[in-house]
This record gives C-alpha cells, structure tokens and sequence, in this order.
C-alpha cells in the first residue's frame, strides 16, 4: 500500500516534532516542508535531506503530490494556510486554535464539507493513554454520571515564539487560545453526557500592569445542562510543567496526573488514580504519555482518516466549539459577567 504522502507548513519548536513523527509513522511519507524563514528552511533540509523545502507554502501546495497536510503556524495564520490546504485539495491537520474567530472557523468546516475532505484539528490530548484513559473509564461508567471536572496546569511562562508573535495580542489572539483551549476540550469531552456547556464564567490576571491582557493567571467555570461543571484553572507564573485531572461522578472519583521539566519532555512522570467510593487503585498506563507521544498517535490517526475515511479524533466541529469557549471566557473576563452559551449555535 502507497503511504500518506504529508506536507508540513512550519518548522519552529513543534514543527520538528511533527516532522519527526510523520517522517517516522507506519503508512506516512514526509514528503515536503515550507519553513518561514531562511534558519528554519536550513534545519528542516539538515534534518530531513529527502523533503523538499520550500520558503512559501503556496509553491509547496503547486508542486507536489501531497495526500495531507499538517499547519503549524503562529495562530493568527491558521486560518489562512488551513483554507490554502483544502482549497488545494489536501486534507488538514491544523494545529490548534484552527482560527481566532468563529467567521474563519465556519469558513474552514465549509470549505473541508464542500471539498469531502478531511479537517482534523490538533487537540492531541484525546490521543494520550493517561487523558484518554480518563475518558474511558467514565465511559464505561467507572465514577457514574460525572458532575465535576477539574482540569489544572501549573507551568513556566510562555516562549516568546517566532517574531515575539505569543506576546501580540493581534497574533496570538489571546492566551486564552494558546492553552487553555485544550482544557476546555478536554472538559467538553469529559463531561459530553448532559451535552454542550450552557454558561462560562471567567477571571484572569497579569502580573505586568505595563501588560494587563497577558493574563498570567486564568481560571474559568464552565457550567453544564443538569447542574454539571467544570474548573479550568492555569498559571504561566510558576514552574517546570504539570497538570492534573480530577472528576467525580455519582459513583467514584478519578484523578490523573502529568508532571515534567517542560511541555517536550521524553521523560514525564504521571499516574491515574481511580476511587470507587471504597477504596483507590492505581490505574496501569499501556505506553508514555505526553505531548511528543500523543502527536505519534495524532499522525497514525491521520493516516487512518486519508486512508479509510475514518472520522478525525478532533473535527473541524470540535475545533470551533473549543474556540468560542476561549471566545466566551475572554469577554467574561472584560465584562465581569457570565456569558451564556447557545449549546447548538456556539454562542454565534
């Protein structure tokens, strides 16, 4: 069977990682790269001498014979590059947020429908053995109907990125897109029973008054149909990289943990604990967890997607829900108010 031939537009700090997965992943070629700068044009050829590299996406996309495409772009580009993508005619793994407003988001899910292709957006913790383990547990019922989730990172601040760009507002969008919209997709698919969250609640702070839209601190309620909700809570002012999962349900509680010098680390600790209401057990995990493995499993789901039509872990639907509860937050945060969300609209 032909492998997946992949593109890759960005090569910054996870561009490499991606790079090596796909050019490492059962059924996947690493056919080309399109770097945004003559360095990362220099790494990707040293790194990969049988891509091609390209210094302009759109020559990429003109040129070769590509199956899929992965975007790892500052986010304000997201969108711009995903649309290039489909409207080539390549299905797309674009890195989270898939766009900084909901407009470009709709714009994305229509262009990939219109073209039956496939938009996966890079939410790779549903991919994890300890995150997703989580979720299976309560699926299979372990804690009963879960009515809280607490979903908290304790970690450094933020690298600035290529050209400062995590640090301007009209790049980054808002930090509350950066990381944080992965715990509100984790919270969404954890707490998916009594269906879509119906309010969010939110606060943050910077410790820059020069910078107050820096929101070092940021925690959020996300409240759901039956009185079920979720904390999402995140400091940038601290240390190392570690974050914890903790639900509880009618019947039991979980609490799963992940511990590392930085987000890239090869060598995490973590644990999965599970209560039953009598007694706690230590849950096995079947393979390494963490950010670096859980984009091999994003690369392997990729390949299933092109070759099989299998659905993406994370859909262009997913993506946009994510978005528009960063979207929510944000404007809790300026308006000091609960912001309602149309569980069938996303708050449109």
């Amino acid at each position: 069977m032909k492998p997946v031939r992949f593109g890759l537009i960005g090569y910054g700090a996870w561009g490499v990682h991606h790079a090596r997965v796909l050019s490492g992943t059962d059924g996947a070629a690493l056919v080309s790269i399109a770097g945004r700068s003559a360095d990362s044009c220099d790494a990707a050829r040293r790194d990969h001498p049988g891509a091609a590299i390209y210094d302009d996406y759109a020559a990429m996309l003109d040129r070769e014979q590509l199956d899929a495409v992965a975007v790892v772009l500052p986010s304000h580009l997201h969108s711009e590059a995903g649309a290039a993508v489909l409207r080539s005619g390549r299905h797309l793994l674009l890195e989270k947020p898939m766009a900084l407003d909901l407009a470009d988001c709709d714009a994305l899910i229509s262009l990939a429908r219109d073209r039956r292709l496939t938009l996966a957006v890079g939410h790779e913790f549903r991919l994890s053995s300890l995150w997703g383990g989580v979720k299976r547990m309560v699926d299979d019922g372990a804690i009963g109907v879960p009515r809280y989730a607490l979903i908290e990172l304790w970690r450094r601040p933020y690298r600035t990125g290529s050209g400062g760009w995590r640090y301007d507002p009209g790049r980054v969008g808002s930090w509350i897109l950066e990381e944080p919209i992965h715990f509100f997709d984790l919270a969404r698919w954890y707490l998916s029973g009594p269906g879509e969250p119906v309010a969010v609640t939110a606060r943050g702070s910077s410790k820059r008054a020069d910078r107050p839209e820096l929101l070092d601190n940021f925690s959020a309620f996300v409240d759901f149909p039956g009185g079920a909700y979720a904390v999402i809570s995140q400091t940038l002012a601290a240390f190392e990289h570690h974050q914890v999962v903790k639900l509880t349900g009618t019947e039991g509680a979980l609490w799963a943990s992940w511990g590392g010098a930085m987000d890239r680390t090869f060598h995490p600790s973590y644990s999965l604990k599970y209560f039953d209401g009598q007694t706690v057990v230590d849950i096995p995990i079947d393979r390494p967890t963490g950010e670096v493995f859980e984009l091999e499993e994003q690369a392997a789901m990729m390949v299933r997607a092109v070759r099989d039509g299998t659905p993406p872990a994370v859909s262009g639907e997913d993506g946009r829900r994510s978005v528009a509860l960063c979207l929510a937050a944000r404007r809790s945060i300026e308006t000091g108010e609960t912001v309602r969300m149309d569980p069938t609209l996303d708050d449109r």
